[in-house]
């Protein structure tokens, strides 16, 4: 990254105590005017106005506000969710996906407002200071990059009130909540307090998005999902824009109290870190698209899918996503998405996804093939020769390991076999 004079700084604003006071902290510290950059993914919760109203009381030159939902959910969520990608085993990438489509519009607005300098809120041993500085590194080299917890003297929440009444910033409201959250339109993520501490069950009054499982209703209900080439187009037999589309869904999986995820995964940086997520509307997208794939797709194909997605998981969670290497999964994946169409209906209640129906002009399965009956498809004496070769190299290696061995003692013929292996 450069490191050249810094005369004008687009900053990532979130309109937190952090952002808030790195406003004039970044015009103290470089004599630099600063230009903050808002960016909605769905965070929900604040009037996004009003956090731009709070960035030039806070000193910024100017403000962007940028509605960016519908882009996150086509060409950022539906991706990663034709991908497979799951992190952990069980995180579906909600906050990492985000991070880099925020950090290119800040490199956006920085290039429309001739900055020199780019730089973020992020604290230095978390994920996310990874995942801004790569789409930096990657879409504007030339550029200057700041990160401010890794060079101020602040060291936390008192420090940084303290300096921003010092320097007359009109603080954020305090925090209503002791948890640290990030949330989109795919999910909402909760770390830190009661849940640092990994004996800790996470409280009932901490979850947004998803009701308590045994508190949903006992009837369930059944949710139909339509796919055209891995991507979703349709929920219970209407089609719907995506945005639109993950928005019901998330209300059909929050009232069911479906995707809640309590996780120890490992950061970037080495260390493990705890995370409670909710993705209602995701779980129900990846239970549904992994069972038309696994309608619709030969095995070989599956396997060669499943280990795409493992990649392209830990891709996107170190936010490596504008590189070729994603370009390269996503060709291949696109390749197995080709068939990727039909519905599938889930039964979700009470916490639970179930598989209730499948349908797809492209399925493998066919019930004339399936059957134990005879077919001109399949024939039962065919297996013969298939297991005689299937299974030649076990039988090569049965018969380089057969042992000698004496007939069986008085002893083991009663029932009590000799130490050791034997064979008759």
């Amino acid at each position: 990254m450069s490191t050249g004079e810094v005369r004008r700084v687009a900053l990532a604003f979130s309109g937190g105590l952090d952002t808030s006071v790195a406003v004039p902290w970044l015009k103290e510290t470089y004599g630099a005017e600063v230009v903050c950059v808002v960016v909605d993914v769905g965070q929900g919760g604040e009037d996004l106005h009003e956090i731009e109203d709070r960035a030039r009381a806070a000193g910024a030159e100017s403000c962007h506000v940028v509605d960016v939902r519908a882009e996150f959910v086509e060409d950022f969520v539906w991706p990663t969710l034709r991908a497979g990608a799951v992190y952990g085993r069980k995180y579906l990438l909600g906050t990492a996906m985000a991070r880099p489509l925020i950090a290119r519009e800040v490199v956006r607005a920085a290039r429309r407002e001739n900055c020199d300098a780019l730089a973020h809120g992020c604290t230095g041993k978390g994920n996310d200071q990874v995942r801004f500085e790569l789409t930096f590194g990657r879409l504007a080299p030339d550029l200057t990059v700041i990160a401010p917890w890794r060079e101020w003297a602040i060291r936390g929440r008192a420090d940084a009130e303290a300096y921003g009444e010092a320097v007359g910033v009109p603080l954020p409201p305090p925090k209503a909540s002791v948890y640290s959250r990030d949330r989109n339109v795919w999910h909402v993520s909760h770390e830190g307090g009661p849940l640092e501490n990994p004996a800790n069950a996470p409280a009932a009054d901490m979850f947004l998005l998803t009701v308590d499982p045994s508190e949903a209703p006992a009837e369930g209900e059944r949710v139909e999902v339509t796919f055209e080439a891995g991507t979703p187009v349709g929920v219970n037999g209407r089609t719907l824009p995506a945005l639109e589309l993950l928005e019901t869904l998330n209300d059909i999986g929050g009232r069911h109290g479906i995707g809640r995820v309590d996780l120890i995964e490992d950061r970037i940086v080495g260390l493990k870190s705890r995370g409670v997520y909710e993705t209602p509307g995701g779980t129900l997208l990846h239970a549904a698209h992994n069972e038309l794939e696994q309608f619709v797709l030969d095995r070989r194909t599956l396997e060669l899918k499943d280990a795409a997605a493992l990649r392209y998981a830990t891709l996107v969670y170190e936010g490596r996503w504008w590189g070729t290497e994603k370009k390269a999964l996503d060709a291949l994946i696109g390749v197995t998405q080709e068939r990727v169409t039909g519905s599938i209906a889930l039964r979700v209640c009470r916490g639970t996804v179930a598989v209730a129906a499948r349908e797809s002009a492209m399925g493998l399965y066919a019930e004339e093939y399936a059957t134990f009956e005879a077919s001109d498809l399949y024939d039962h004496s065919d297996a013969t020769g298939f297991i005689r070769l299937f299974g030649l190299s076990y039988r090569i290696q049965g018969h380089g390991d057969l042992i000698p061995v004496e007939p069986p003692s008085e002893k083991a013929a009663a029932g009590s076999l000799p130490e050791g292996d034997w064979l008759d």
